[in-house]
């Protein structure tokens, strides 16, 4: 499976990606997602990429309707994976153009992404 929503508790979503990310694999999680966002309200996103292999190619990748439409219940993502996915996830994750702050953690960093997600500044 290439994306897994694990959780969405106490304010924090955790998602778990591993090989390779279809297109139809996205669409399926954002969905799920924005079901979650939409009940719940504001949350806080952990991405934890644990033997990710990169992105499929097929597929309307550049489409941003998921973050127009779900930016507003999101409050900080954070990014756990391995440091050579670190300038791509954030460039997919649009860091620095969109509202949401968004960072990258290498894998051996969970608990400095918790702390993080969990700060104000």
């Amino acid at each position: 499976m290439g994306v897994q929503i694990l959780n969405a508790e106490a304010g924090l979503m955790t998602i778990r990606l591993t090989g390779k990310l279809s297109y139809p694999e996205l669409a399926e999680a954002h969905k799920e997602a924005a079901a979650i966002l939409s009940a719940q309200g504001k949350m806080r996103v952990l991405v934890v990429a644990d033997a990710f292999t990169g992105w499929a190619r097929e597929g309307d990748w550049g489409n941003l309707s998921f973050q127009n439409e779900n930016d507003r219940y999101i409050s900080r993502i954070a990014l756990v994976g391995d440091k050579q996915w670190e300038t791509l996830a954030l460039l997919f994750a649009g860091q620095g153009v969109r509202s949401v702050p968004v960072a990258f953690f290498d894998l051996g960093e969970l608990a400095k992404a918790r702390l993080w997600l969990a700060s104000e500044t």
